[in-house]
């Protein structure tokens, strides 16, 4: 392909995201930050009555979720003064003493050709049970089980929907500019766990986007020999170009029903954003200005759009009405804001902001319009939010190389996802998996 002509077009619609060497491999979490007073949680490790190790660690999942968290603050087990897995065996007086609150206990069973794990946790100052369960599937569904488990247990603690059952989309590269070149589309939990390859490619993969069902997603390839649009089903692998016009075909973000595709299209001349009607295949134009309009993003009531554009000199994010295209621009402050998505509150939003010459992740209050900066480390890039409005996930750099980075809304919590094996970049947070 003729790359030379294409890729000025591209950086400058900012589009194309940095990317660096990398095999596939699984993402591990480094811890850095938490909140100030956790709360004291003990997770017991979860009985299990056969001579032979489980096959999965229950347990230690729920743990290790909880403590990402940055919310709480999680008993090892090695420091337990008893290891209960029923509720009869629970004596609340070893956990005062050591200060918890609360205890999730729990144990493993076969339940014929599959499992069955129960659940129960409780306050350890109220001396009461909050919430108890049973969970069935088959060994491949363990650390499925263990995720809700932790969602359940996140959600009676903090009154807010847990999002460990979530998956996580990124883009990782092999070899750049060499001739054994090779880009990965990869999905893993939330946690990083069970990685797999969607898509391999000699060309670039860009901007991979969720359906609102978790079962697909949309995202860019040059493996056509310029940038298309493709369609991929999850489950199947099926794969479908939905776009293939003159010119550029970028930032694809599917809307809240959806039925549509809000995408960049060059082939007017000049970047502008569009509406493709997945099921008519009709297309609208959205925005109609001499300048570089990129980067859409849904409000959560698919009623406009936020996007970026340089139409005031400077790239700043701008929003459209589906309906009447009516525009307002939302940012002023800095003089470099993009790649805009929204909290699923629709009252704030999260960008990238620049100030004193350094990339950072920012959130914006709308009503207001305060602007608060989240991030510490540079050149960060490709924000994307938690369905349940609690996190952002975006890449940045460290020592050199690409990670991914997780940071709180307000702040005060942080994590880092490196990868054993290299670098990461375009990260993407599933809607909630039903």
């Amino acid at each position: 392909m003729n790359r030379s002509r294409l890729l000025p077009l591209l950086l400058l619609c900012m589009l194309l995201a940095s990317t660096g060497s990398l095999r596939a491999a699984e993402l591990t979490i480094e811890i850095t930050r938490g909140v100030d007073n956790p709360v004291p949680v003990a997770v017991v490790p979860f009985g299990w009555q056969e001579v032979d190790p489980p096959p999965q660690n229950l347990g230690d999942i729920v743990r290790f979720n909880l403590a990402r968290s940055g919310q709480f603050a999680m008993t090892a087990a090695v420091d337990m003064l008893s290891l209960p897995s029923r509720e009869q065996d629970l004596h609340y007086r070893d956990w005062r003493i050591q200060g918890v609150a609360y205890v999730l206990i729990g144990r493993l069973e076969r339940n014929g050709g599959g499992y069955r794990v129960h659940y129960a946790l409780f306050d350890v100052f109220r001396e009461t049970r909050l919430l108890q369960g049973t969970l069935e599937g088959s060994e491949s569904r363990l650390r499925d089980m263990a995720h809700e488990i932790s969602d359940i247990v996140y959600g009676q603690l903090t009154g807010v929907r847990g999002a460990y059952s979530t998956k996580l989309l990124y883009v990782v590269a092999q070899n750049i500019a060499t001739d054994r070149e090779e880009f990965r589309l990869e999905m893993a939990d939330a946690d990083g766990g069970r990685p797999m390859t969607l898509l391999r490619s000699r060309e670039p993969i860009l901007s991979a986007d969720w359906a609102p069902d978790g079962r697909s997603v949309v995202y860019v390839s040059f493996e056509t020999g310029k940038p298309t649009i493709f369609i991929h089903e999850i489950a199947t692998g099926r794969r479908e170009m939905i776009t293939d016009f003159d010119g550029l075909n970028g930032a694809p973000a599917l809307s809240p029903d959806g039925r549509q595709v809000a995408l960049v299209l060059s082939m007017g001349g000049q970047p502008d954003i569009y509406l493709l009607d997945l099921d008519t295949r009709r297309l609208r134009q959205v925005t109609r200005h001499f300048a570089i309009d990129t980067e859409p993003s849904w409000t959560p009531d698919g009623r406009a759009l936020v996007f970026t554009s340089n139409r005031g000199g400077q790239p700043q994010i701008y929003r459209v009405t589906i309906d009447g295209g009516v525009i307002e621009r939302l940012t002023f402050e800095g003089d470099y804001n993009a790649r805009a998505r929204m909290l699923p509150d629709g009252r704030q939003m999260v960008f990238v902001h620049r100030r004193r010459g350094t990339f950072h992740i920012a959130i914006m209050d709308l009503e207001s319009g305060e602007i608060s900066v989240l991030t510490e480390t540079s050149l960060d890039e490709s924000p994307s939010v938690a369905p349940n409005g609690s996190m952002v996930i975006y890449a940045t750099r460290e020592q050199g190389r690409g990670i991914l980075a997780v940071v709180s809304i307000d702040g005060r919590v942080r994590y880092r996802l490196p990868s054993s094996e290299g670098d990461v970049r375009e990260p993407a947070w599933s809607p909630f998996l039903e």
